[in-house]
């Protein structure tokens, strides 16, 4: 039998992209993949998920890599859980070898409306297994969001090389606060990898907008307000 794991990494960032890894093994390679020591991305350090990454390739029938930058995020229709079914169907049709039960780390408050929303746009018939945390508790999953988390880091790596320190990309870490302010700052507006649609951009925009706009040059004749009051 062929079970297929399907998860994604880097829903929540303001930047860089959110990546779906989707996977297909047979059930015969699922204890070595548990041998390998295969579990939820989150439990695993970076240089394990690397040194994983490729061990876990090895094993599998077939998968899928998505990455969804920011513009594509950002230009959606719906929900970001719409945004997710839609391109988690998008991977799992686009896969060679057809799995006869799918696991699925459920987005969705309501994990069987989640499975369901995917199953019926599927290209083939299979079992769907959608359940929160799933990527703890069936090794598929673990494999694909292994897959998903080294993608999206990989990617992270070649911002910072492009744009300095710029933290995990995700709201809550204060270098990638830093960096959003300080691009702002030197620049009026916010760099193209980011998600522009995140309330995070909004809050800069606010609570730097006065100090920005009064560092922009002048055009010749043009009179600042304090300036023309003073008149």
């Amino acid at each position: 039998m062929k079970l297929a794991g399907i998860d994604e990494a880097g829903r929540g960032p303001v930047i860089g992209p959110m990546v779906i890894a989707a996977v297909v093994v047979d059930e015969r390679n699922v204890p070595k993949l548990e041998e390998l020591g295969v579990k939820d991305s989150k439990k695993l350090t970076p240089r394990r998920r690397e040194k994983l990454f490729d061990e876990i390739i090895s094993l599998l029938d077939d998968y899928v890599v998505l990455e969804l930058w920011p513009e594509e995020i950002d230009s959606r229709e719906g929900t970001l859980n719409e945004f997710e079914v839609e391109n988690f169907v998008k991977a799992l049709n686009s896969l060679k070898v057809k799995p006869d039960v799918i696991y699925i780390d459920a987005a969705d408050v309501k994990e069987a409306r989640f499975g369901e929303d995917i199953r019926k746009r599927l290209n083939f018939e299979a079992g769907i297994v959608a359940e929160h945390k799933a990527d703890d508790k069936f090794v598929p999953v673990s494999a694909a969001s292994i897959i998903a988390k080294v993608t999206r880091d990989r990617a992270i790596e070649k911002l910072k090389g492009e744009y300095g320190e710029i933290g995990s990309g995700y709201p809550s870490d204060p270098r990638t606060r830093a960096f959003l302010e300080n691009y702002y700052r030197e620049h009026g507006e916010f760099p193209p990898i980011v998600r522009r649609s995140w309330k995070t951009l909004k809050k800069i925009e606010e609570k730097l907008g006065t100090e920005v706009e009064a560092r922009k040059p002048k055009k010749k004749g043009q009179v600042s307000l304090d300036e023309f009051l003073k008149k």
